[in-house]
């Protein structure tokens, strides 16, 4: 969405839109149309972002037990990468899910340390302009209000509608009338938006220390978890190194482990040579892609939280253009092969839901933001008090086992520990060319994020070539004018 422009097509419908003052682009119409009041505010891309995620929790079956990354880029072109990631609790071990795997997935054994609140709150006190409650103003009111159940939501409550309907808090919110809400139905989140505007007005502490993590931590261990208020009052978000690489010219920034930023900036590395913006998207091409995707995604087992893998050095070279040499000499423009050529260590392990937004504002200020509460609807738990839905990051992590049919183990640097934050496959990205902003990228989809995100990123320099061979080609219509100028004043 950006400003001044007039709704053209309904949520969920691509569209190109085009501003002179910013730009917010999430999940919905509306969700976007929050970004861009704030930004006419006098709030900057930090506000706009933080604004919209707090709004989209609401609109969606999402909670505000999430975690995730932001990928900031300041007006002067210097970049910060917060991670406020959700953390293991400090009772849990890496051996809790090997019985039953499903615990990981659904009840409160599954249940992560939230971050999402304090990570909002260090990129707000580091970069925000306008006061913390006001950018919970319009998420408060809609959870209040209520707003109307869109298709999308609908289709994901008939996938849920089995369990959701013996569930009596969920069915009290999506189901208020005994069946599940229906495209138009009018949903209200009343609890929530009393929670909402205690954080707004208390401060994010509300949330770790007070009333609201009592009520929190009482639920999640009343469904069998083991999370506690020390590990709330605890938790704390982190600045860590951005990583970045030069693709043709463009500098492309992206965030280091725990996310699969470097997945992708080997990935580019790799590509770079082959010069695919030439050529197009032809067979050999897509091949190559491929290849270079594989290698990555091997790679992309040896991932884990920095502060616990110890292999800094290994994370550094992966993302160096001599390693993409090396691998490329390893790519055959006419043969495939076997996954244990591509040189992974572990197993890896699909990945789920997320959501994301990009957001950049009149001094080309931008966010890329990811956040995610693992799959829909997270751990199935509600708090009754809060109206938050609690999250299932735990199944995020690696259970020890029995090898693949590859022979490969369950990566061991995702094992579970107390504190550690699970590998993700987000990848919070943002270009520039020639030291201005170009775009801001960034995705949902679980293990599809790396390779959509870069695929993106391919496309926009296809598109970048044939504005050049159009601009070209304009320039060669005015020579033959001037050319048959030229030659009518001779006669």
């Amino acid at each position: 969405m950006a400003y001044d422009l007039d709704h053209v097509a309904p949520s969920f419908q691509g569209r190109l839109v085009k501003g002179k003052h910013g730009a917010v682009a999430v999940e919905t119409e509306e969700c976007s149309d929050v970004g861009i009041e704030i930004l006419q505010q006098g709030g900057n891309a930090v506000d706009s972002a933080i604004a919209s995620a707090l709004f989209s929790y609401c609109f969606f079956f999402y909670g505000f037990s999430r975690g995730g990354f932001m990928l900031i880029r300041s007006p002067n072109g210097t970049s910060e990468f917060i991670d406020y990631r959700e953390t293991a609790p400090k009772a849990a071990n890496k051996t809790m899910f090997v019985d039953d795997p499903l615990l990981a997935q659904r009840g409160g054994l599954s249940v992560g340390v939230p971050g999402e609140i304090r990570g909002f709150e260090l990129a707000h006190r580091r970069h925000g302009l306008l006061p913390w409650d006001r950018l919970f103003g319009p998420a408060i009111k809609m959870a209040r209000e209520g707003f109307k159940t869109n298709n999308y939501l609908h289709e994901k409550l008939k996938l849920a509608e089995a369990w959701l309907m013996e569930n009596p808090e969920f069915r009290k919110v999506y189901a208020p009338t005994g069946s599940i809400a229906q495209p138009g139905d009018i949903i209200k989140r009343q609890n929530l938006a009393r929670t909402l505007e205690i954080i707004a007005t208390e401060g994010p502490n509300a949330f770790y220390t007070g009333k609201i993590a009592e009520s929190l931590i009482n639920t999640t261990q009343q469904a069998g978890g083991i999370m506690a208020l020390s590990d709330l009052h605890h938790y704390k978000p982190t600045i860590r190194p951005t990583i970045h690489t030069y693709y043709h010219g463009r500098k492309v920034t992206s965030c280091s482990a725990p996310t699969s930023g470097p997945v992708l900036i080997s990935m580019l590395n790799i590509l770079e040579r082959y010069n695919l913006r030439a050529s197009g998207q032809t067979g050999l091409n897509v091949h190559r892609l491929v290849e270079a995707m594989k290698f990555g995604y091997a790679f992309r087992t040896e991932l884990g939280d920095p502060d616990f893998t110890h292999l800094d050095d290994r994370y550094e070279e992966i993302i160096t253009k001599e390693w993409a040499s090396k691998v490329r000499s390893n790519i055959s423009d006419t043969e495939t092969h076997a996954p244990l050529y591509y040189q992974p260590k572990y197993d890896d392990i699909d990945r789920h839901g997320t959501m994301h937004l990009s957001v950049v504002d009149e001094n080309d200020g931008v966010v890329s933001l990811t956040s995610t509460v693992n799959l829909s609807f997270g751990s199935r738990v509600m708090d009754p008090a809060t109206g938050i839905i609690l999250n299932d990051e735990m199944d995020d992590f690696s259970i020890p086992g029995i090898p693949n049919d590859f022979g490969l183990c369950p990566a061991v640097y995702n094992y579970v520990a107390p504190g550690k934050r699970p590998l993700s496959t987000i990848t919070p990205t943002i270009i520039d060319r020639d030291g201005h902003f170009e775009i801001a990228l960034g995705g949902s989809g679980g293990s599809k994020i790396a390779t959509a995100t870069i695929n993106v990123s391919l496309e926009r320099e296809r598109e970048r070539e044939r504005e050049r061979e159009r601009e070209r080609e304009r320039e060669r219509e005015r020579e033959r004018e001037r050319e048959c100028v030229c030659v009518c004043a001779c006669m």
